[in-house]
Parts: C-alpha cells; structure tokens; sequence
C-alpha cells in the first residue's frame, strides 16, 4: 500500500482538539488493524485510540503533550520500514511494554472478516485478567482505567503484578501510588510536572484538557446567561429517617441510597411541572425550548478536575434504577472512564457541594441550561419542630436560573416545591 497518514477523527459531541497523553507505538513498528496506539485526552475524556490501517509505522506527528486539531495528522503508516533519513518522530516513550488491546472506540475500519470489531463492554474497566493474542505470542494484561495504567507507566510500576483493592480487583489509583511510595521511584522527566520556582515558591501547573473546558464553559456560561440564585435551607430529617428504612429493606439493601438520590427523584419529577427549568435559551432560534425529557447532570470531582455526567430519561426511571445509575455515572467520572457521550447532553443539573464540609454554594449554569441545584451538608442545628426547639437534620439548597427563562416566581415554586418534598416525604404525591 501506500503511505497512509491516520488523522485525528471527531471523537463526536462537538470535541474539536485532543492533547496526546502517550503513545504505545514507535517508528518502524509493525501495527495491526485496530490496535490501540495512543492515548488522547479531550474535554471530556481519556480515550484510547485504535489504529484504522495495518502498517510499519513511518512517522509519528504529535509529541506526548501536544494538543491536535480534529483532522490533524497523528501517524503515518506504509509498507516497508521507514529510510534512515527519511523525517521521523520518536515516540516521548518507549512503547516495548505498552499494553494493546484490539479495542475500538466510537470509530474505525471492519476487519478483514468482514466482522465488525468488537467495542469495550462496560466491565472493560475491571481489573480483569485477560490473555490477548498478536500472531503467535500471547501475554497476560491487567485491566484498569487509562490514567491509572499511565501513573503506573510514568512511576516505572509494573501494574501486572499488583494486587487491585477495587471491585473485582479493579487496580485503583492509591494501588499504584503505595507502590509508588514504596519504591521511592519518580516519574520520568519527560512528563510535565508542577514547576516550583526555588525562590518564590511558586508552582506553574500545566492547565489540563479538562481544566481548559471547564474555564471556557464557565466563563461563557456567566457572561452569557444572567445568572439569579435562591437559597433555601429546609428540615431533611424525615427524608434521612426514609433513607435508612430503605437501605435496609431487602428489594433496596443492595442500592446505593442516600439523600442526593432521593432529591435526583424530587427533582426529575417536578421538572416535568416546572419546564422552564429544563429548558434552553436559543438566541439564533429567537426561542425557548422546553425538552421533553429530563437528562439529569450529576456534578463529579475526579482526578481531571470537574465533570458532570449525564443520566438520560431521568424522569422516567423508578428511584432503584436512577439512583443505580446515577452511582454508575459517578464510579466512572472517578476513574476516569466515562465516555464523550456520557459527558454531553445535560439538560438540569444538581451538585453536591455539602460533601466538602459546606453549607452552600452559587453554582454557575453549565452551558445550555436553565437551571442547577446545589446541596449543602446535612447538619444537626437547633430547629423549631412542632412549636419546641429541637436539634434536627437541615440543609440548605441553592438553586441557579437563567433569568432570561426562568422568571423569579417559576423559581421559586420549584425551589419551594423540592424543599416541601425533602422536609416531609408525604408531600411527594401532592407536589409530583
């Protein structure tokens, strides 16, 4: 065949550039249809990408690090080895121990069967032990998430033979880092690191694909959508008591349950009340849609910085299954193997900023959306129940609209009609 040069493809959801995390492959390497040559961020996720060609790797294009346009040139591959003098780009690693998996994401070339290539399941994540077999020679890979293979892969730490303390022995972050520690090993120079300067102090860290997203949408989103906030701090010490009666019920003793899951539910259902806040300001439409469905964003803190994965159809799951997936959404935002599209579509948002100690907060509006609640700590504070001062469980929710939708009225209705639910669940066949 002839040169053939692999371009950075649309990883979908309106991603326009990935920044190159390592490389598995080097020039002069022979690779196979569909085996994973690199590891690329985006806004929204670390990705594995399989190469679309068979072929001897003539040059790599991007260096670790390097942030690519979507249709920038990545690899190029031909027959033969490449010339000596011919332009070639050394991988920033050495990609002998990098572990490839014919997997595909989102895209790619059928294999010559005429088979389509099979995609990740959803326990690809699993720290599974799985043989794989290029030609003749077979290996044993140990399953994890991208970031945590490439911790390990920095640290020199052969993840193979650790022990994972996850589920299913999924090896997890703090596995790798007690090996870390253990070695008092370093990372190689060549991976950016805080750079300290001896006399200030001061550190200059490397904005991520994540952290550069996340300022962009912030910034458009609060100089764009006239953002109004209204607190109101309620009595959830019978929503609490419900918690627990369901945890230890047998048909629910199994689901992760607790009070965020249960306002998720208040939430979906009284938006279907309240549609201006599930809805979105088209300015080139000259109009407001109100969505049909409820694709609820659950604000996630991970290693990449801050991510809100959507549930889709919220409003027509039973509280078990929302409150599954939900939990879903949030082990995989923390591991770091949550998808684009799971990253995209959100039409209302909630996020819990009490389980950092704090009482509240004003959440900005991600892009698109009219509304976002926020959830304080629960809190044991004196509180006047039933004409006496008691000490009850309380919280405070902050709710965040966009005043070009939602008028203050419509707000708070809302706001009212959660904290009614929240402080007496009985209410919940009145307001829903």
């Amino acid at each position: 065949m002839s040169n053939q040069t692999f371009k950075l493809p649309d990883l979908g959801e309106g991603l326009t550039e990935s920044e190159v995390l390592n490389w598995k492959i080097k020039v002069g390497e022979q690779v196979s249809l569909n085996q994973v040559i690199a590891e690329v961020e985006t806004a929204k996720a670390v990705v594995e990408l399989p190469s679309p060609f068979a072929g001897v790797v003539q040059q790599i294009h991007a260096s670790q690090g390097e942030v690519v346009q979507v249709g920038g040139p990545l690899v190029t591959f031909g027959d033969e080895a490449p010339a000596k003098d011919s332009p070639q780009q050394q991988s920033p690693q050495d990609a002998s121990g990098a572990e490839r998996t014919p997997t595909l994401v989102g895209y790619g070339a059928p294999a010559a069967t005429g088979a389509r290539p099979q995609r990740k399941t959803r326990n690809s994540r699993q720290a599974t032990s799985v043989v794989v077999d290029h030609g003749s020679n077979q290996r044993t890979v140990t399953r994890c998430t991208p970031p945590v293979r490439k911790l390990a892969r920095d640290h020199g730490v052969d993840i193979s033979v650790l022990a994972g303390s996850g589920e299913d022995g999924l090896v997890l972050r703090r596995d790798v880092q007690q090996a870390i520690d253990a070695s008092g090993s370093v990372s190689d120079s060549s991976v950016a690191q805080p750079k300290v300067d001896a006399h200030a102090g001061d550190r200059h860290v490397k904005i991520t694909a994540v952290r550069r997203a996340t300022a962009k949408a912030m910034v458009s989103s609060a100089f764009t959508a006239p953002h109004a906030t209204e607190f109101l701090t309620i009595d959830v010490t019978e929503s609490l008591a419900l918690v627990e009666d369901m945890r230890a019920h047998r048909l629910t003793k199994d689901v992760k349950l607790n009070i965020t899951t249960l306002t998720a539910l208040v939430v979906t259902r009284l938006l279907g009340t309240y549609r201006a806040l599930n809805s979105t300001w088209d300015e080139q439409a000259d109009e407001i849609v109100e969505f049909g469905s409820v694709n609820l964003g659950m604000a996630v803190a991970s290693d990449r910085g801050l991510l809100v994965p959507v549930i889709k159809e919220a409003q027509a799951m039973p509280l078990v299954q929302l409150a599954t997936g939900l939990s879903e959404l949030i082990d995989q935002g923390r591991s770091g193997t949550l998808s684009p599209a799971q990253l995209s579509g959100g039409t209302f948002s909630i996020t819990n900023v009490g389980v950092f100690g704090v009482d509240a907060g004003t959440p900005i509006l991600p892009p698109g959306q009219a509304g976002i609640l926020a959830l304080g700590q629960v809190k044991r504070r004196p509180w006047e129940y039933q004409d006496e001062v008691a000490l009850r469980h309380t919280m405070t929710l902050a709710l965040s609209f966009d005043h070009r939708v939602v008028d203050g009225k419509e707000a708070s209705e809302f706001l009212a009609g959660v904290g009614s639910v929240l402080h007496d669940p009985g209410m919940m066949n009145i307001f829903i």
